[in-house]
């Protein structure tokens, strides 16, 4: 393989992707949110698959990814804020979809399939000064849908759609996302970084992920000069208050169990990225998915790169959700931390 093939996408996100868009959407009175992702067209045929590794996963629609079943392909995803509340997103998704047209044809009906992860970030708006979880009208089915309706081929990067509350350990979490192309193929993934454990090394700026950063994507810091001094890690948030979620993308023509491989090669990028991760804490959970554009020419050789080239993808956008993330409440964005350490260009 010649690296030389292998670099960013135009964009750097998962919209480098032909035939995928995103959209996202925040609450104005507290710090939750969603992200969608959605074919560009219903021309479009999307093939998923998902993985969980985490200890304490939220999902809906996980069965209807599985290789035997009926309906094979999906017609969204969606990550969300607000735990097990945030599921409710995708029911705002569905009727967007809907009244688009789209949808798998039952009997008079078309019926949206829309799979969908949560993260939770209920703690936050307390901790911003905000008054308790009491909402007459939960906001998720709402943003599911306004996400929808906005999705296009921008990304926003950090406290952005289901980023928008993410912690990551002691630091503001945030949503990133990065590419690769190789061969004409592309590959991507989008990462909403909520995770209990640390994306620097301890007592440094540094993410976990430098060795994969590309261009500078987030911080451009020079390599480490020294090693950790210790590997100790603040551990005190309550049990279920984190996880990391993402989603794959790529134009290969996938089935589905090749898309399986490729969500569970991916976590290899959560784990270069974050330490500790799949803790009994976190619900981690990985989204592959296939527009089906480009054959591969060797069906284990091609597929064996691609899960590399996603898991390092996943790494550097979850290094760049923390990057761009701003500070909020009393979590303090990377940028102060950095330049409290000495980087004045980050």
């Amino acid at each position: 393989m010649d690296a030389t093939e292998i670099r960013p996408g135009a964009r750097n996100a998962l919209c480098d992707v032909p035939g995928l868009v995103v959209g996202q959407a925040e609450d104005a009175d507290r710090p939750t949110g969603v992200t969608v992702i959605l074919a560009e067209s219903a021309e479009t045929r999307l093939t998923a698959a998902a993985d969980s590794r985490g200890g304490g996963p939220g999902t809906r629609e996980l069965d209807a990814l599985r290789p035997e079943s009926t309906v094979q392909e999906v017609h969204g995803l969606v990550l969300s804020g607000g735990s097990a509340f945030g599921l409710d997103a995708a029911g705002g998704v569905m009727d967007w979809l809907r009244q688009q047209g789209r949808g798998v044809e039952v009997g008079p009906a078309r019926v949206p399939i829309v799979p969908a992860a949560i993260l939770y970030d209920l703690a936050l708006a307390e901790r911003a000064g905000l008054p308790p979880m009491g909402w007459k009208d939960p906001p998720w089915w709402r943003l599911g849908r306004a996400a929808a309706q906005k999705a296009g081929r921008d990304i926003a990067l950090g406290n952005a759609g289901a980023g928008m509350g993410a912690q990551a350990g002691t630091l503001k979490g945030g949503l990133g996302t990065a590419s690769f192309t190789w061969r004409g193929i592309t590959v991507a993934a989008l990462v909403a970084a909520n995770p209990l454990g640390s994306v620097t090394l301890p007592g440094m700026a540094h993410f976990w992920a430098w060795p994969w950063e590309q261009e500078a994507e987030f911080g451009g810091l020079p390599p480490p000069d020294r090693r950790p001094e210790r590997l100790s890690y603040d551990l005190t948030r309550p049990p279920g208050s984190a996880t990391s979620l993402a989603v794959i993308a790529t134009d290969a023509a996938l089935t589905r169990p090749q898309a399986k491989r490729l969500a569970i090669m991916g976590h290899d990028g959560l784990a270069r990225a974050i330490r500790p991760i799949h803790s009994p804490l976190d619900g981690d959970t990985i989204f592959a998915l296939s527009t089906g554009a480009r054959p591969l020419s060797d069906p284990i050789g091609d597929l064996a790169i691609l899960g590399m080239l996603a898991a390092d993808c996943v790494a550097r956008a979850t290094a760049r959700g923390v990057h761009a993330a701003a500070a909020l409440a009393d979590l303090p964005a990377w940028r102060d931390i950095a330049r409290r350490r000495g980087f004045s260009e980050v």
